[in-house]
């Protein structure tokens, strides 16, 4: 006889936390310092013999630092307050020589001599922290932006002053032309005496300005109609690159989140990000400032191939919308980032992308002539993606190197002074993160060539693009080379094993672990290990890697009832041998499987790591392929993992709410139950960044967004549906989950519930409130899968 759902429940939250014991609902939903806290930014001493990282206090918000030998595993000492100020950081920049390196530590700047580890500090802010950081052409400053104004350290001299003062404003000594002014100064002699006497003023002062290097330079008008979104300046001074971008622009309705359980006890409100459709960026400039003559240039964008061309003219035309004029608008990065020099200052290379995002260039920018080179183009009729975009020059200063997904997947590529292009790795893997070594021989970058979810530190060498894994640890995160370049700091981690650090040698080797921060009572149980299976596709795709939580034996005979799990994100990828961010989700796992369930977790098409026809394939049909996927993946736990059809159900949150509400809407007889966690149920209330480069824009492709928002699919419900949704969530919009409960309350549909969290965002932080949850999804398919 089956005990009622509560006496189940309340039979688990007993369970006591043994070894043999999987996980109870209490625990798994508990604050996960019990599980022992990550480690967080690491990174290298100076002399490269100890390795500093920050970790979280349990208990508490707080961090603190701690140091442990490099060379081997050992006691970590947590590095007391006093000696704070002598420390490096995460983010080290090293002069070519690697003798010395930048050190940026709470906004200030400082530079230390890797030969006897003595550190100079720059800066003491107030607050306002330095950007940009980067070492002179001649390597004797350092040079370095505050706000949108740039500065020098010369080491010899010990001055620090300015160099550059660009400003997005007239120029008060310049004049336009006035035909008032002018017979004005014609008719009064002395009016014309003043003006002159104060233009020579002027002349002067700017003249002497620029004879005498000790002075600061004049600040740079740019003009009083556009904004400075960012710059960068050559290392050898000469030489600024601003990005510019309106002054005013429309930036769209913002919606209004109110606030019911507040400190105050009244309700409160604030603004939150607008719509998709409703804020299209208005795209960037690019000026070119030649510092020692102050002559300002507009680069223009002609030269980008295809940057004329409307990819969505057709969609346009058939809604009756008016075609584009002119160059498609184009942004620099996401926030003009995307600009990198020689270190030489001699070359320049920047990342166009349209704000369509069909499109992303890289050019490189004549300085004389002031124009644009263009040496790659990557186009895409879906999107180009917003990640693997990597690009840089080599140290001969005239070799660029880029990452491009050309060939389907992310690959390394460098181009010569000549033009030549030459591909360094190859094959049906992703490669990312890159570094280089100071000659330029080597570089270093994260690979997955065993399988798409073992994750490497790959070596490729420049010269003929051997590559070579120098990690054999499965769950890379990321690496950093060592001062001298001869180790990796490496962030790696496992199913049930939070970010931890090693060092390995840096052309391969046994590597060291040097932590193990998790606590004895997470380390003493024993975990179902997740199963790597790949499931067949009957829609032409590859096959789908899925990770697999079963009984280690099935009793003969049984069938046993199915959970189908979805990762959110959409782009993201949860198959790996990494921890992953579903760490409690994965603790609820072993708690089905322990109760009678068999689970599955699928890197469904869109997911991260496998190229970009996977990525794309839900171009104008979220909800599409990925339910494909998914019925393919209960077809194979039917076949293959004595698997109930009768009695399957879905969960997810964020994309994996929206992804339930479709299998519960479009394939209503497959899925009896299903949990919609903080689900988006129309697409067109979400942000633009995201969507439009999916769906496009509601009123260019009102067809993508009707197809792909499950709100349009809820006259189908016939299964039991939780909601579940944080009520001052600023990502997907509560409002979303209203508007779904209204439209069902219209239909007249049964077996559903909506439960609202007043005090959670996206990603619930209270324990509270994953207990609350979970506790509900639990009772769901106890109540209509068993």
């Amino acid at each position: 006889m089956r005990l009622p759902t509560f006496a189940v429940l309340a039979a688990l939250l007993a369970l006591p936390a043994a070894a043999s014991t999987p996980v109870t609902l209490d625990q798994a939903m508990a604050n996960p310092d019990w599980i022992g806290t990550p480690v967080e930014a690491a990174w290298w001493n100076w002399d490269g013999k100890q390795i500093l990282y920050k970790q979280k206090r349990t208990g508490s918000p707080l961090r603190d630092t701690w140091r442990v030998n490099a060379a081997r595993a050992g006691h970590a000492a947590q590095v007391a307050d006093a000696e704070q100020a002598r420390l490096d950081s995460p983010e080290m920049l090293y002069n070519r020589a690697r003798t010395r390196a930048i050190v940026v530590r709470n906004g200030d700047l400082f530079e230390r001599d890797i030969k006897n580890g003595a550190l100079v500090q720059i800066t003491r802010s107030n607050g306002v922290p330095v950007q940009a950081v980067q070492y002179s052409a001649d390597e004797r400053g350092v040079q370095f932006r505050i706000g949108d104004d740039w500065f020098g350290w010369d080491r010899n001299e010990r001055v620090l002053g300015p160099i550059a003062l660009p400003r997005a404003a007239k120029d008060p000594n310049a004049t336009e032309p006035d035909a008032l002014r002018d017979m004005q100064l014609r008719l009064s002699t002395i009016l014309k005496r003043q003006k002159d006497e104060r233009d020579a003023t002027h002349a002067r002062a700017e003249a002497l300005r620029r004879a005498d290097p000790t002075r600061a330079p004049a600040p740079i008008y740019l003009g009083d109609k556009i904004a400075i979104v960012n710059s960068a300046l050559s290392p050898d001074g000469r030489w600024l690159l601003v990005v510019t971008g309106p002054k005013t622009a429309d930036k769209g309705r913002a919606g209004k989140m109110p606030r019911y359980v507040t400190e105050s006890g009244y309700e409160e409100f604030s603004e939150e990000r607008t719509r998709v459709g409703r804020n299209t960026p208005h795209g960037h400039g690019l000026k070119l400032v030649n510092l020692a003559t102050h002559e300002v240039k507009d680069l223009a964008f002609d030269v980008l191939p295809g940057i004329a061309v409307d990819p969505l003219a057709q969609l346009r035309a058939a809604h009756k919308l008016d075609p584009l004029k002119g160059n498609r608008p184009v942004m620099i990065g996401f926030d003009g980032e995307a600009i990198t020099w020689s270190l030489d200052g001699a070359n320049a290379a920047v990342m166009f992308r349209a704000v369509d995002n069909k499109d992303r260039w890289i050019a490189t920018v004549d300085l004389p002539h002031a124009t644009l080179k263009p040496v790659h183009r990557l186009t895409d009729e879906a999107w180009v993606n917003y990640d693997n975009n990597e690009f840089g020059w080599l140290p001969d200063n005239t070799t660029l190197w880029y990452l491009s997904e050309e060939t389907g997947y992310s690959h390394l590529y460098v181009r010569d002074a000549a033009g030549r292009t030459r591909a360094l790795t190859q094959g049906p893997w992703e490669a990312s993160d890159v570094a280089w070594s100071a000659d330029g021989r080597t570089a270093w970058l994260l690979c997955n060539r065993k399988t798409p979810g073992t994750y490497d530190v790959c070596a490729v060498n420049a010269a003929d693009g051997a590559t070579h894994e120098v990690s054999n640890l499965a769950g890379v995160q990321d690496f950093r080379l060592s001062p001298d370049q001869n180790k990796l700091l490496v962030h790696y981690s496992g199913p049930y094993l939070p970010a931890q650090i090693a060092t390995v040698p840096a052309h391969g080797g046994e590597a060291v672990r040097l932590t193990d921060t998790r606590t004895p009572e997470f380390r003493a149980h024993e975990w179902i290990q997740p199963q790597f299976v790949t499931i067949p596709s009957t829609h032409g795709a590859a096959p789908i890697w899925a990770k697999l939580y079963r009984p280690a034996q099935f009793e003969p005979g049984k069938k046993y009832p199915v959970v189908m799990f979805v990762h959110g994100a959409g782009y993201l990828q949860n198959v790996t041998q990494r921890y992953t961010p579903y760490f409690r989700e994965q603790m609820f796992h072993n708690l089905l499987v322990q109760n009678g369930y068999v689970v599955l977790d699928m890197d469904y098409r869109a997911s991260k790591g496998y190229g970009v026809k996977w990525r794309t394939a839900i171009y104008r049909q979220m909800g599409h392929p990925e339910l494909d996927d998914y019925l393919d993946g209960v077809n194979w736990m039917v076949a293959n993992e004595q698997g109930d059809a009768a009695r399957v159900g879905i969960y997810g949150g964020s994309y994996g709410g929206f992804m339930t509400l479709m299998g519960m809407f479009r394939a209503p007889d497959v899925f009896k139950a299903g949990a919609a966690l903080r689900p988006v149920s129309d697409w067109s209330t979400y942000n633009h960044e995201y969507t439009a480069n999916i769906l496009n824009t509601p009123d260019v492709d009102p067809e993508a967004y009707k197809t792909s928002s499950p709100i349009e699919y809820a006259q189908n419900l016939k299964g039991h549906l939780l909601i579940a949704h944080g009520m001052v969530d600023d990502n997907v919009f509560f409002q979303d989950s209203v508007r779904l409960t209204e439209r069902l309350i219209e239909l007249k549909k049964d077996h559903w519930e909506l439960a609202p969290y007043p005090l959670e965002r996206h990603s619930f932080v209270q324990p509270e409130s994953w207990y609350d949850e979970y506790r509900r999804i639990y009772q769901l398919f106890e109540r209509t899968l068993k």
